[in-house]
């Protein structure tokens, strides 16, 4: 008895600090979650000065690894990032512009082209509707299209008001770059300092998991920016050449909605035939706007993912697209910015968990099974 008594009390001891130690663990990450919350009217230019000099991070290393003091290669850095932005936005502002203008012109002709249509299939189907379900036929339309754009509305209000309330251009001009400067001129060193902070019992581990999830955001970040512009250019410049008229505009903004997997080639290929249909009556050139769609999701998905995202980066497309939904409908911008680097910590952490469980004598019997199927899967 007095044995049994002393091994219950030694497992008691030794289970005691792993239950201290989670519940330290998680008082930090609700303080990091309630400061996140109390602060998010403000955090949004330096999470974003931050996603900065993650970004510039290799090219300030490089910079480094060639002889250039870590100020300096910070300072270039960021100084060519700023004049590839100026550039871009030089460029394409001019074109976009005009685009936009040309919009507001024939918006009121395509809007009578699209009420024209809707006429039209209204009449159609009243030749077999009688007089009251005709009406609630129209009731019905009505009332889900002033829906959806009710629902539209708010989510984008959602997004950019979430964050930007005391966020103005200026805040954005001078704020964000000398916090990207900073954080980047210092990168090494906050790392070292949180390195740091980490149980020395647990540093392996802890460092192993963290290459990890940097690893996997870095693959994914820096591989799908890269796809969203070659898209994006691509598109806008295809479109153009198409002849369908703010065509740059949806190539654009296919390629920047291109971050979220299938989002992007779905937008612009209904709204790149919305137009087409509105614009042209030959059924060959619709075809043509469609088929650069097609073309270019094939492209996509068996050249440029592979060879830009790759397909071990650890981040499933659903996981994905839940969490950047999630982030933008709790913290609006904010939280889609801050989504992706969470998503790709509690991927990393699962993946973990789960190895440790599969390891461990809750999931082995006494004949060590060999079963190497996992989840979740890592593409």
């Amino acid at each position: 008895m007095a044995t049994e008594e002393a091994s219950d009390g030694a497992r008691r001891q030794s289970i005691m600090p792993i239950w201290r130690k989670m519940l330290a663990w998680l008082a930090i990450l609700a303080a990091l979650i309630f400061f996140i919350v109390l602060f998010k009217e403000v955090l949004l230019p330096f999470v974003v000065g931050l996603a900065v000099a993650y970004f510039l991070d290799p090219a300030a290393d490089w910079l480094e690894r060639h002889k250039a003091p870590r100020w300096l290669a910070a300072t270039l850095a960021i100084t060519l990032f700023g004049l590839a932005v100026l550039l871009v936005l030089a460029l394409a502002f001019p074109l976009i512009n005009a685009q936009f203008l040309a919009a507001a012109e024939a918006l009121p002709r395509y809007s009578k082209k699209v009420e024209g249509l809707i006429t039209g299939l209204l009449d159609y189907a009243s030749q077999s509707l009688d007089a009251g379900d005709m009406e609630r036929l129209r009731n019905a339309v009505g009332g889900q299209i002033g829906k959806a754009v009710e629902v539209f509305g708010a989510l984008v209000r959602r997004i950019f008001d979430g964050g930007m309330a005391l966020v103005t251009v200026s805040t954005f001009l001078f704020v964000t770059p000398i916090v990207a400067f900073y954080m980047l001129r210092d990168w090494d060193r906050l790392i070292a300092w949180i390195d740091n902070l980490i149980p020395r019992a647990h540093v392996a581990t802890v460092r192993e998991q963290a290459r990890l999830v940097d690893e996997t955001l870095s693959g994914f970040v820096r591989g799908q920016a890269t796809v969203c512009i070659v898209l994006g250019l691509t598109y806008g410049i295809l479109l153009t050449a198409a002849g369908l008229q703010f065509g740059f505009v949806v190539g654009v903004l296919s390629g920047i909605l291109a971050f979220i997997p299938y989002v992007g080639s779905i937008f612009g290929l209904i709204a790149s035939l919305g137009l087409a249909v509105l614009q042209f009556d030959d059924p060959f050139r619709i075809a043509i706007i469609a088929a650069i769609f097609l073309i270019g999701q094939a492209v996509e998905g068996n050249i440029l993912t592979p060879k830009l995202v790759g397909g071990k980066v650890g981040l499933h497309p659903v996981w994905v697209i839940f969490s950047l939904f999630a982030g933008g409908a709790v913290l609006g911008f904010l939280g889609m910015l801050l989504a992706l680097p969470v998503a790709a910590a509690i991927g990393v952490l699962t993946r973990f968990a789960l190895r440790q469980y599969r390891e461990s004598p809750i999931y082995l019997d006494d004949h060590a099974r060999d079963d190497k199927t996992s989840w979740p899967p890592d593409s």
